[in-house]
């Protein structure tokens, strides 16, 4: 059977993936959520929006003729990736993570790990800073609750309703950035504190080492655990996955 990939995208990792695959010669196609406004160009076909839970994906899956299943999703979309593992055994296709390592602390990082973004939120209870709150658009609400802080938001999308925050400014910008540009970004607005997700990977990591060189401190949001999985950290380890994994041994 030729292999046809449904690669759960959204990410860096999800378009270098995208483009091996294309560059191969192999079918596939790309699944985003539809979060963006503006997605990132794909070199494979594109589908928007949700499969409606497990058996939507399931039956998708089946229905598509897909021989694998690759989760290339941000590694804090955790919902999206247990139900990519459940839609693996539901359906028989198998599941594979293309996944990006995690940043550690390095000399010179200031870094507080919370466990959430609730923990990120509580971390910031005290007197008035500046903070540049890195986390996107999702989650912002939860730091409505301390509301006397200024925040810089850097969003890929400008918002639909105003942020949550008496004292704010947001700039619309898509990655990668990098550590100069972000240096200068937070020397502009003053920013005392880093709040981030972490996100791993080199796309996004600008703002960590611009805060090490500024010698600012970060609040450092740990990644939700993975469910069990077999996991990649490059697209041509995908691809030989895909080559010498048949869809008919579900391995």
């Amino acid at each position: 059977m030729r292999p046809r990939l449904l690669i759960l995208g959204g990410t860096t990792e999800a378009t270098t993936l995208a483009q091996a695959v294309a560059a191969a010669g192999l079918d596939g196609v790309v699944s985003l959520a539809g979060r963006v406004a503006r997605p990132a160009r794909q070199p494979l076909p594109v589908r928007v929006g949700g499969f409606g839970g497990v058996e939507g994906l399931a039956g998708h899956l089946r229905d598509g003729g897909f021989t694998h299943l690759v989760d290339a999703t941000h590694p804090f979309a955790a919902r999206m990736s247990a139900n990519a593992v459940a839609a693996s055994v539901a359906s028989g296709v198998p599941l594979a993570a293309l996944v990006r390592p995690p940043w550690a602390p390095e000399p010179g990082d200031c870094w507080t790990r919370v466990p959430d973004i609730a923990a990120a939120a509580a971390a910031l209870v005290g007197a008035p800073r500046r903070v540049m709150l890195a986390i996107g658009r999702m989650h912002l609400a939860v730091f409505a609750a301390q509301p006397q802080h200024f925040y810089l938001l850097r969003l890929v999308d400008a918002p639909e309703t105003p942020p949550p925050f008496p004292d704010c400014a947001a700039i619309i910008d898509r990655g990668p950035f990098t550590e100069a540009g972000d240096r200068a970004l937070m020397r502009a607005h003053r920013i005392d504190l880093v709040v981030s997700k972490n996100a791993g990977g080199g796309g996004a990591r600008a703002k960590i080492d611009a805060a090490r060189a500024l010698g600012l401190p970060v609040v450092m949001i740990d990644r939700p655990a993975p469910p069990p999985r077999r996991e990649f950290q490059t697209p041509g380890q995908v691809l030989d996955w895909v080559a010498h994994a048949g869809a008919h041994l579900g391995v």
